[in-house]
């Protein structure tokens, strides 16, 4: 299998990407991927640590006004003509895409070359961006039922579950804990906001830090993200604090599987990798939906996990320090509640996402007579 695999932006869309890339390996260790980003999100960081082929070409977001609908056309035939180039060159059986405004270019030009093509749509609510492909791909693979009444062609909807690395399901709490340097008997607070980050995760989590710093009977991880790393530590400055040693505040989480097995509680958003990943680890979880999201999809996100047991949910007109402080305090007092939710986390997890996709990719292309 000769596979494209695209996503840009966040780490929404990227590691979705590179799951897939990760199982048609597996299926077919053979394989050869290229995966094609732009420079306007992090997959230009994180694809190449990840023995991927990188390439770049141009994409702009969409915006409804006049003069930017006609700069985003003109970018993204650039970015159309710059894809279509790599595909000569590189052939490929398959071309799959998993959000954010790069797969426009890239899809249309698979369109042009020839190969059958695949968006993935991890939330409940689609992005714009997936919505418009929808005409050029042979399936629209979806991580939420829910999603399937945006898109016009229910022949060909099919609902795969959101994939999630395998890293995820071995990750093993005993080991994650030692290799983080948490003890027997602490309790593990992980926190992130996501790649990007969230001033309301910076503004609860300054206050948390204030309180648990020092205290031997917790340990503190905050991801709070690489637009928000500077500003939290000027924060913290502001306040003449300095946190002790049992307190770790990080610009990017790079090895997420391994916070989250080795947490006794996350605190998250709840996009829509996020809870795959989370209930991957069978991680008990705090969720905190954005509400600044296209159809307030994470909070029916995190709604279908709290319903069913796996976390703990509370919006965020709801949520200040004092209350995450309290509820924290209760949880290390509450171990049987715990293993409770975790219980029901891995009983959620996405299992077999990222085969279910791949079946469908090789599939088409076994039917097309390209293998």
């Amino acid at each position: 299998m000769r596979a494209i695999v695209t996503g840009g932006g966040s780490g929404g869309h990227i590691y979705p990407a590179l799951a897939i890339a990760e199982k048609i390996k597996e299926r077919e260790p053979g394989s050869e991927i290229l995966y094609i980003g732009s420079d306007l999100g992090i997959e230009k960081d994180v694809v190449p640590q990840k023995g991927y082929r990188f390439e770049m070409v141009d994409a702009r977001w969409f915006i409804k006004k006049p003069v930017e609908i006609v700069k985003t056309a003109v970018t993204t035939l650039r970015g159309s003509n710059q894809a279509l180039k790599l595909m000569k060159e590189f052939k490929p059986d398959a071309v799959i895409g998993t959000g954010g405004f790069v797969c426009v270019p890239v899809i249309h030009a698979a369109k042009r070359y020839g190969a059958p093509s695949f968006i993935h749509e991890q939330n409940a609510f689609p992005g714009v961006a997936n919505r418009f492909l929808e005409r050029y791909v042979e399936k629209v693979l979806l991580g939420f039922e829910d999603a399937a009444s945006y898109f016009k062609h229910p022949e060909k909807i099919v609902l795969t579950g959101n994939p999630v690395r395998k890293q995820f399901f071995e990750a093993d709490r005993k080991a994650s804990r030692e290799k983080l340097g948490i003890k027997d008997g602490e309790f593990a607070v992980f926190c992130f906001a996501g790649s990007q980050g969230a001033d309301m995760f910076n503004d609860m989590m300054l206050e948390v830090i204030k309180r648990f710093s020092g205290d031997s009977r917790i340990v503190i991880l905050f991801g709070c993200g690489v637009y928000h790393y500077k500003e939290f530590n000027e924060a913290l400055e502001k306040e003449n604090f300095t946190y002790e040693n049992n307190v770790h505040v990080y610009e990017y989480i790079d090895e997420m599987q391994t916070y989250l097995a080795a947490s006794d509680i996350v605190i998250s958003r709840a996009g829509a990798l996020s809870l795959s990943e989370i209930t991957a680890t069978g991680s008990a979880s705090l969720l905190i939906p954005s509400p600044n999201v296209t159809g307030n999809h994470q909070f029916y996100n995190a709604k279908a996990l709290a319903e069913g047991g796996g976390a703990i949910l509370i919006e965020e007109k709801d949520i200040t320090p004092e209350k995450t402080i309290e509820l924290l305090e209760e949880l290390m007092d509450s171990p049987e509640r715990l293993e409770e939710i975790r219980k029901a986390s891995k009983a959620m997890s996405p299992v077999n996402a990222s085969d279910k996709i791949v079946d469908e990719v090789f599939g088409i292309v076994k039917d097309n007579g390209k293998r």
